[in-house]
């Protein structure tokens, strides 16, 4: 059994965690610490766990083999590299950085530790997704020339951040609003299908105001080094979320209905668009869940990188800055 800690349990899928490791028989959790004891002590009794006093009795242990950190994002900067010049096997909630620049630092920090490294991108598991990765690098949709990325809910029309989970609504804490919450794993994705990109652009704003200073909507422009251009919206004011993916390309084309996968293109038979297409590959794990079968030593597990999660800090942080500037801005690259 793989010995584990917890470094900040802020963050609002903290619980969820929680959940999946009660249930695992492969892992222990033998301490946490918080900046809130009692934050600290709710999740402990659950997972059996003791509450300690400071990170550093996390990072000294030699039991502990992998550190789950889920805190203000903030946090991350003076969490991460003592974890990781500890040799902790590392799971950092989204986003790895306040901004490109401790995103790139942390990564080579990790990177040179030579530890495993997991974020919670957990749309790369879904079996359309999937798809999409490997039908685009078989070029069935031919050379992509378009696309749309879209990640949607009603959290600030329901007040889902008025209280345990404020400070996710602060930008001063979490680094970003609802455009950089939300966008992000759309942003992954967007990546993770189409490369890298050459600079973008966002319009950001806000509908009911209902956490002072933090944004609840946008949409932005992604110019990739590929050719490809895409849109990206993310909001928390939104009742829906019907059309979540768009993609054309010289060949066919792609659209993700109420997660129902629809294509047409001559390059598949069949794929005519009229119906859900429904030969996918299996769906993976949860990204936590991922994590955890590389840290007891399943092999082949597919992991997202810690530069790959400073390079979507580094793209985040150009989207906000194109909004601010009402210009295109190259994301930094290291």
């Amino acid at each position: 059994m793989i010995t584990l800690a917890i470094a900040g349990c802020a963050h609002i899928h903290t619980p969820n965690f929680v959940d999946r490791l009660a249930k695992r028989t492969d892992v222990r959790v033998k301490s946490i610490w918080d900046p809130d004891p009692a934050r600290a002590a709710k999740h402990a009794e659950k997972l059996g766990a003791a509450v300690v006093a400071n990170p550093e009795a996390v990072w000294s242990d030699p039991d502990v083999a992998a550190v789950i950190i889920c805190s203000e994002t903030h946090r991350h900067a003076d969490l991460v590299p003592p974890a990781a010049r500890a040799g902790k096997h590392l799971f950092v909630e989204k986003p790895l950085g306040f901004a490109s620049a401790d995103a790139f630092e942390m990564a080579g920090v990790i990177e040179a530790a030579g530890v495993l490294f997991q974020t919670g991108y957990f749309m790369r598991s879904d079996p359309v997704n999937r798809f999409l990765k490997e039908h685009i690098a078989r070029s069935t949709f031919g050379k992509v020339t378009r696309a749309r990325f879209a990640n949607c809910h009603m959290g600030a029309l329901k007040g889902w951040f008025d209280t345990e989970w404020r400070w996710m609504a602060d930008p001063a804490i979490a680094g970003c609003g609802a455009f950089g919450d939300l966008g992000t794993h759309a942003l992954d994705i967007a990546l993770w299908l189409l490369g890298d990109v050459d600079s973008a652009t966002a319009v950001i704003g806000s509908a009911i105001d209902r956490y002072a200073g933090c944004d609840e909507f946008g949409e932005g422009l992604l110019a990739f080094r590929g050719g490809a251009v895409a849109a990206l919206a993310a909001s928390w004011v939104d009742t829906g979320n019907p059309v979540s993916l768009q993609l054309a390309g010289t060949e066919g084309w792609a659209l993700v209905r109420d997660g129902k996968l629809f294509i047409q293109t001559s390059n598949l038979p069949g794929a005519d668009g009229k119906e859900p297409w429904t030969d996918l590959p299996t769906a993976l794990p949860h990204a936590f869940e991922l994590f955890l079968d590389a840290v007891v030593g399943k092999s082949g597990v597919e992991l997202v990188g810690a530069r790959e999660a400073a390079v979507r800090s580094a793209v985040m942080e150009a989207l906000y800055a194109g909004a601010a500037r009402r210009a295109w801005v190259a994301p930094a690259t290291a």
